[in-house]
């Protein structure tokens, strides 16, 4: 029979979880551990195929601050090997390798950022080229008589390239392997990953029990929706909140999310419990509590956790001073934008003015009718404007970012 102190722990620990394989053996695994003193190791990890993490990235994180909490062993594994190769999941394409050069630099923003919510004195950070780089070609010839090629072609991105006739390379197989090796080489109890990171789990699973090893078990959390509430948050899509986010722009951020997404990003983004969550939930429903004061609660309470309370709260006053006085920011950036003429792209001005990451981004900004210019929206992507010494431009981006530009003619 289960105590009562570990069903506790497998309810902490399993909240907003997809996958569990297998529960019986988690519960075994934390039994054990209760009993003997012994953490388990919790293994995550990470190809640093980009700089910056958004609160996507931290569901996981979270997961792994809950086991930390508990009193195990956790390891924020960097794939800076793996990266080598380029994770095919989700990919209809060959992933671009990256240089070592770019992966270390990578490797170091994000060892500042998961502090954020990680214990840096309980935080092991690893490195996976420390095993991987040392298999020899014998090493990789053992590990990849594994697994066969039927097996690989099950996992469902790699299917769906085959069945197209879309070209598979051969080392995108060795990746499933590489991660599995992680595992045998961390003595792994416990693999966290995303929904879309299952075969890869399972694969570690597999390749632990053939190497006369007990198994990890696999635990999946759901890919977090971005601020479209349709598909997965991401940078390229420009629907992310980024753990380094500007207190004020974060709030916003969370603000715009719809009303039932919030309840989402309640579960996956916070430590408040289950029953928590569904009471709050209740209230709104039952109309004694307003779903915009649940959601200014939220975006506090991810402020606070990512930056500080005092900026939270600061950044919770001036979104209400801004957004439901109807007032500017206390405080707009001013920006000279570069003009080689007496006319500039209306797109150009806004990546200029740090408003859009890019002229394609600052395009969709336009066409979603997201842009004002001196208060007046703008919705045509090929809008221009006129660029004269002296003049000024108070631009808006959505509903939280302004900048007020003037202009250096060149020429």
């Amino acid at each position: 029979m289960v105590s009562r102190q570990i069903e506790e722990q497998v309810a902490y620990l399993t909240k907003g979880c997809v996958d569990v394989i297998p529960r019986e053996e988690l519960i075994a695994k934390l039994e054990r551990s209760l009993k003997t003193g012994k953490p388990l190791t919790v293994k995550v990890g990470f190809d640093p195929s980009a700089p910056d993490l958004h609160l996507g990235h931290t569901v996981v994180i979270r997961k792994m601050r809950h086991f930390q909490q508990l009193g195990h062993r956790v390891v924020f594994l960097i794939g800076d090997f793996t990266g080598l190769i380029g994770d095919p999941t989700g990919k209809k394409a060959t992933r671009p390798q990256l240089t070592p050069e770019q992966i270390q630099a990578n490797a170091r923003t994000y060892e500042r950022q998961i502090f954020k919510l990680l214990d840096p004195d309980a935080t092991i950070i690893d490195f996976n080229s420390r095993w991987l780089g040392a298999l020899d070609s014998a090493g990789w010839i053992r590990l990849a008589a594994k697994v066969t090629v039927a097996q690989m072609l099950e996992r469902d991105d790699f299917k769906k390239r085959y069945d197209a006739q879309q070209p598979i390379s051969l080392h995108e197989f060795l990746y499933p392997l590489a991660q599995a090796y992680d595992s045998v080489a961390l003595k792994t109890d416990v693999e966290l990953g995303g929904t879309d990171q299952l075969f890869n789990l399972l694969m570690g699973r597999q390749v632990m029990r053939e190497e006369g090893m007990e198994p990890q078990v696999v635990m999946t959390v759901p890919l977090l929706e971005g601020l479209d509430g349709v598909e997965k948050m991401s940078k390229s899509l420009g629907n992310y909140i980024a753990v380094e986010d500007p207190p004020f722009e974060m709030f916003g951020k969370v603000m715009s999310i719809s009303d039932e997404l919030m309840w989402r990003y309640w579960l996956l983004l916070t430590d408040r419990t289950s029953d928590e969550i569904e009471a709050m939930r209740a209230a709104a429903a039952a109309g004694t509590r307003h779903p915009m004061e649940i959601k200014k609660e939220l975006a506090q309470t991810l402020v606070s956790e990512f930056h500080s309370e005092a900026e939270a709260a600061a950044a919770r006053e001036e979104f209400e001073r801004v957004f439901s006085k109807r007032n500017l920011p206390a405080e707009i950036p001013e920006i000279m934008v570069t003009a080689s003429g007496p006319t500039l792209p209306l797109a150009a001005v806004l990546r200029q003015a740090g408003l859009a990451d890019s002229n394609s981004q600052a395009r969709r900004l336009i066409q979603q009718g997201a842009v004002r210019v001196d208060g007046t929206v703008v919705r045509d992507t090929k809008a221009m404007v006129a660029a004269a010494a002296g003049k000024t431009l108070l631009l808006q981006a959505g509903k939280r970012r302004f900048a007020r530009v003037s202009f250096n003619v060149e020429g």
